[in-house]
Parts: structure tokens; C-alpha cells; sequence
């Protein structure tokens, strides 16, 4: 019977191997095993590890280590030769033992490399199993180790094999470095933790539940791993929860945020919006829409506000209270707004989905850390607008929204230089994060406008406890610091100040952030359609609102004691960043390592600001490495810094 069994499996096999040939020829791949001695020489292995006999992940068996059996498979390990062939008769033998109480227990001889098996000894043995679609194939196995070099997948494969050390997982790959440390950090092991027996049997199980999910959604045609994927889906849910869920649940739970998988799958996976022109685009075509009988478009917004805080406690927050109060007052007639503070100890995505079973229709959660629970809410509630205030954020379920500042920031900077009496102007800074550098650069340009030798001294609060103290006990009379949380706020030490001669800080100038005209001309833009003709959703990027100065999201407070000359200067600046006839980086300077970043003739892309890394070659000073910063300011920076894909993470926490 199994004899039979046998031949009858080789002809199955056969056409498989047949059509994989064919396949392969027509798309202009090669269509047989890969070789190994083909592939590498002696000059790029650093070293041998034996690794004695392990389970082999069966589709990480690619071929063969030498020459011999080219023609007798496909590239998928399926057979090619006749049945009449020896070959076919050696094949059927080998199946037939493996239908009978026998088995197949001896082990195949083969070589990694780079995570990728090449068989020795046992070709037939691989190529019957996988025929029967075994999960794993056991191996003796020698691992080749390359030469390290700073090429990104040689770089992944070393961090690779220290995760192999502590886990023993073969299945688990990452496109990109850090993939590992994160996956370890999710699942709650310290960075040095070696995976038990349980950990390792309870982790494939859960594993494969998710791979299941993951190839029934097609995710191998976006050009990421299986473990890419979790990583993503772990940012919401626990590790757990996989052995917690049905499979059918568990294909429901990523399947809601295959959008934020496919974003990560792209190089660009954030689309910047740096005006409100979608807005005045909708607002004409709003009414014509709904005579030519298109889509229904609300008439009213229940629009709810979600802090972390009350306002009360904080002058972040209680900008964005104002700029909600700003919104209720204007358009009283079509919106209306309800507040939702986050108490000690309550869960935020309870706060939020309670928002939205009261009615909400689109929610604003106001500060970066609460972008967890707004993609776990968009995930589960796809036709709810939800937007969260924060920057580079790649998730396309959950809009992002900020504002330039540093447009501000280089009128603020062209003051300094004209009125400082000296060359060295100070400057705070806050946090690095996405965009603080473009402010300290665009001021550094700024200065440098009106005086060619000003150089800037910087220093970051969230390293020093009191930095305009720092600064002005090192002699400096002119100091940037913190900006206007809002508008009609007195400057007090706010923004731009100049010491006197009587030891006085007299205010000058101050960028302010304005939410008020933001919410109002995004629930414009909702109420004429215009969130829909800015939808990213079909390229699978994620849309980041960055509006400036133009859109009135960014204002600038000029005091009565600046000179007339330097207001008229300010005054002429500001005009020119909103009507766009000037631009702060579209000029030649440098980087502090000396490196020409714009020539001047260049225009930057809104992602190429927003992402900047570097300070220009008149800033003394640095970016701070993560362990200098204070313990309060690392939370927004493992979110929003500019370095957050380097920074070790916590235990238990999957980051983006």
C-alpha cells in the first residue's frame, strides 16, 4: 500500500515541479535550486559554527551546497526527472519509507548561510517531505559566517545569530536592523534573556497561528517578513493573545491594521501635508457633490477632544483646549465639542472608545503618547476619523497633525541677529525630536541673515533643569527659548528675550502654535469632503498634517518694545512664508561635519525638513544621546525622536 502511496505522491510531486518550472520561466527566474558553491567563496566566510542536528524550517531549504542534482528539481524542491528514471524509483523508495511505521529519521547534512540552508547529503529526503508540507526537516547543520561588513542584510544576519543564541528560532527574520531586540523587548525578556524550552514551544505556537493569518492575507507580495508583520501587530496587542485568540480572530486583529503593515513595508511610508489646500479645494466642490447626486457629506460633527491631562495641568494642553473652544465658537452652527480628560490609572483606549460610543464622529487625542490606543481604536472602528497630535508617526488608520514651527523660529532667529550685541545668541531647545532640529537650524539661517558671524550656543532642557539660567550665567544677552504655547499669551520668558543692562529680560518675540484655526479648517475640510481627496489609503502611506504659517496654524507675537526697523524686517519675513516667495532652506549651508546639505538651488521636500538629523555648522552644540536626557523627556523620544529606531527598547513594548 505504501509502495503505491509512494508513486502516487512522486506523481503529484512531478507536476508540482512541472508547473513551478514553467512558472519560474516565464516570470525570468531561475528555475532550479539555488547552489551554494555558486553563490559564495572562501573569501566571504569569516568562520564556521556546527550546530549540530535542529529542526530546519522546511521553506528556508533552498537548495543544494554543490553542483550535482541541478536538473533534478525545481526551485521549490519538487522533482523534474521521468518516473521511469532512477532517480524517480530512489524517490518513491524514500516516500514509501516515510508512509510506513519506518519513517524518515536520518537526519540531512546541509550549510547555513545567511539564513538560508543548502543541502550536502538528503536532497531526496528534503524534497519528499516538503512534497507532503513538512513544517520542519532535521539537520545537521554547519553555519557559514560572512564577513561583517556594513551592508544592511550582513548587518540583520549578525543580530540574527546573537537572537539565535538566546532563542533558538530559525523561523524568525527581520527586514531591518533592531527587528530582534524589539521582538525580544515585546515579549517581555530582558535584552540577555535565554528562551526556555516552554518559551520557545509556546512562541512557535503563536508563531504559526499569525504566519497562517499573515499568507492568507498575500503579506510575502509586500516585501516584508512574517516577523516584520508581527512586530507591527505586537504594538497593539500582546504576545498572549495569540494562544487568547481563534485563528479566525486572530486574522481579523491584523487584517484591521494591514494598512499600518503594508506602510511599514514602504521605504516613504508618510505622506506630509504642508497646507490646508484640500480644504479650499472640498469647500468648492462640497455643494456641487451633493447636486450631482454624489456621496452624502455630514452636515453636523460631533467632534470629541481627548487629553492626557486635565488643561489645568498643562499649557500644552490647555493650548489645544483653547484652540477647541476657538473651534465650538466659530462654527457653532455645525460642530460641537465634547472633552475627554484621562485620570490617573484609566486606560486610554477605554477613554477613547467611550468617546466614540457617545457619538463622536471624529476625535482629536491631543498629545503623542495616546497614539497606541488611537490605532487600536481606528483598527477596531475603520469609518471613525481619528487624528492624534504627533509627527512621523506611520500609521495610515490614525492621521497625524503638527505644526512648522521653525517657520517662526528663522523670523524669531533674523531678530536675534540684528539685535544681539554680541555673536553668540543662546538657544533651548526641547526634545530631539522630528522637526526640533529644522527649528534650530532654520533660527541658526535666521541669524545669519542679519549677521553673517552669529553663531548659535545651544543647550536642551530636557538634559539641563535650567538652561536660560545656563546661558545667561555664561554671559550671553540674547536667549531663544520655549515658544508661546498660544495666542494673547504674554511672552514673559516665553520665546526671544534680550537681557538689559540692568540684569532685565525684555521680551522681544515669539512663534505661538494657533490649534483654534487648525480644528476649524480641518472639520472644514471634513464637512466638504476634503478629508477624502487627501486619502493616502490607496498607496498605503499615512497622512501627517504639518501646516505653518500660511494656514494660520503658526503665529508670530512681535513686542511693543521692538525697534521699528527690525518689526518692519519681521513683519516683511513673515509675509514672505506665507505667500511663498520666500522660503527658509532653499539657500547653500552646511552641516557641522562640513558637509554641503543644500547648495541653494534645491528645493526641500517637506520629509527632508521634517526629518532632519544634523545642525548646521553655526550651531555649537549637539543633539543629545538618549541616556543624557532627563527621565521625563524619554517617553515623546523613544516616540518621536530622531533617533528612536536606535534606542534600546523596554522591556515589554514593541515601538514603532
Amino acid at each position: 500500500m505504501s509502495q503505491q502511496g509512494a508513486s502516487a505522491q512522486y506523481a503529484q510531486a512531478l507536476k508540482a515541479g512541472q508547473k513551478t518550472y514553467k512558472e519560474c520561466l516565464m516570470e525570468g527566474r531561475y528555475p532550479y535550486l539555488q547552489i551554494l558553491d555558486e553563490i559564495l567563496n572562501d573569501s566571504m566566510v569569516a568562520g564556521r559554527v556546527d550546530l549540530g542536528v535542529i529542526d530546519i524550517p522546511a521553506e528556508q531549504i533552498v537548495g543544494t551546497k554543490t553542483l550535482g542534482r541541478r536538473t533534478a528539481f525545481a526551485a521549490d524542491y519538487m522533482p523534474l526527472l521521468p518516473a521511469d528514471s532512477e532517480f524517480a524509483a530512489k524517490w518513491i523508495e524514500l516516500c514509501a519509507a516515510h508512509l510506513s511505521e519506518e519513517g524518515i529519521r536520518d537526519p540531512v547534512r546541509c550549510y547555513e548561510y545567511m539564513g538560508r540552508f543548502y543541502v550536502l547529503e538528503g536532497n531526496k529526503r528534503v524534497s519528499v517531505l516538503k512534497s507532503f508540507g513538512a513544517p520542519s526537516i532535521p539537520g545537521y547543520v554547519i553555519r557559514l559566517i560572512p564577513r561583517y561588513s556594513d551592508d544592511e542584510a550582513v548587518a540583520v544576519y549578525y543580530e540574527f545569530m546573537d537572537f539565535y543564541r538566546l532563542s533558538g528560532q530559525y523561523q524568525v527574520y527581520f527586514s531591518h536592523r533592531g527587528g530582534f531586540a524589539k521582538l525580544q523587548a515585546a515579549l517581555g525578556y530582558e535584552p540577555d534573556h535565554v528562551w526556555t524550552e516552554a518559551e520557545r514551544r509556546r512562541f512557535q505556537s503563536g508563531y504559526h497561528y499569525f504566519k497562517t493569518a499573515f499568507l492568507a492575507l498575500d503579506g510575502p507580495s509586500l516585501g516584508i517578513t512574517v516577523s516584520d508583520a508581527l512586530l507591527v501587530w505586537l504594538e497593539l496587542y500582546p504576545i498572549g493573545t495569540l494562544k487568547e485568540l481563534s485563528q479566525r480572530e486572530i486574522s481579523r486583529s491584523l487584517e484591521a491594521i494591514w494598512g499600518d503593515v503594508k506602510a511599514r513595508a514602504q521605504s516613504e511610508p508618510i505622506e506630509v501635508s504642508v497646507d490646508d489646500a484640500e480644504a479650499e479645494g472640498a469647500r468648492a466642490k462640497g455643494l456641487l457633490g451633493r447636486l450631482l447626486g454624489g456621496r452624502l457629506l455630514p452636515s453636523r460633527l460631533d467632534v470629541a477632544f481627548v487629553n492626557q491631562a486635565d488643561p489645568l495641568h498643562s499649557s500644552w494642553i490647555a493650548a489645544h483646549d483653547l484652540g477647541r473652544r476657538t473651534l465650538e465658537k466659530a462654527m457653532a452652527g455645525s460642530v460641537s465639542t465634547r472633552v475627554y480628560n484621562l485620570e490617573p490609572g484609566e486606560d486610554a483606549y477605554e477613554l477613547l472608545e467611550r468617546a466614540a460610543d457617545e457619538g463622536a464622529d471624529v476625535i482629536f487625542a491631543t498629545t503623542a503618547t495616546l497614539i497606541s490606543a488611537c490605532r487600536k481604536l481606528a483598527a477596531k472602528r475603520p469609518d471613525l476619523k481619528v487624528l492624534n497630535c504627533s509627527v512621523a508617526m506611520p500609521y495610515p488608520g490614525v492621521r497625524t497633525y503638527y505644526s512648522r514651527i521653525y517657520e517662526g523660529k528663522f523670523v524669531t532667529g533674523a531678530i536675534a541677529g540684528a539685535m544681539s550685541r554680541g555673536d553668540e545668541i543662546g538657544y533651548v531647545a526641547s526634545s530631539p525630536i522630528f522637526g526640533v532640529p529644522a527649528s534650530i537650524n532654520a533660527f541658526a539661517l535666521g541669524a545669519q541673515l542679519t549677521n553673517p558671524r552669529a553663531r548659535l550656543r545651544l543647550v536642551w532642557s530636557c538634559v539641563d533643569p535650567d538652561p536660560v539660567g545656563r546661558l545667561l550665567g555664561e554671559g550671553l544677552d540674547m536667549v531663544s527659548n520655549r515658544d508661546v504655547p498660544m495666542p494673547d499669551t504674554p511672552l514673559g520668558r516665553w520665546g526671544l528675550s534680550q537681557r538689559q543692562h540692568d540684569g532685565k529680560l525684555q521680551a522681544l518675540a515669539s512663534p505661538y502654535w494657533d490649534w483654534g484655526n487648525f480644528y476649524i479648517r480641518i472639520c472644514t475640510s471634513i464637512l466638504h469632503g476634503g478629508w477624502d481627496e487627501l486619502d493616502y489609503k490607496g498607496s498605503g502611506k499615512a497622512v501627517n498634517y504639518w501646516w505653518g504659517m500660511a494656514s494660520g496654524a503658526v503665529g508670530l507675537t512681535l513686542d511693543d518694545s521692538l525697534p521699528d526697523g527690525v518689526r518692519s524686517l519681521a513683519n516683511i519675513l513673515t509675509r514672505g512664508l506665507i505667500d511663498g516667495s520666500f522660503a527658509v532652506f532653499h539657500r547653500r549651508y552646511r552641516s557641522q561635519d562640513g558637509a554641503v546639505e543644500s547648495d541653494g538651488n534645491r528645493w526641500l521636500s517637506p520629509e527632508e525638513v521634517l526629518h532632519m538629523d544634523y545642525l548646521l555648522d553655526n550651531v555649537d552644540g549637539s543633539i543629545p544621546a538618549f541616556d543624557e536626557l532627563l527621565p521625563m523627556a524619554r517617553s515623546i523620544v523613544r516616540l518621536q525622536g530622531v533617533y528612536r529606531d536606535s534606542i534600546p527598547p523596554e522591556k515589554g513594548a514593541a515601538s514603532p
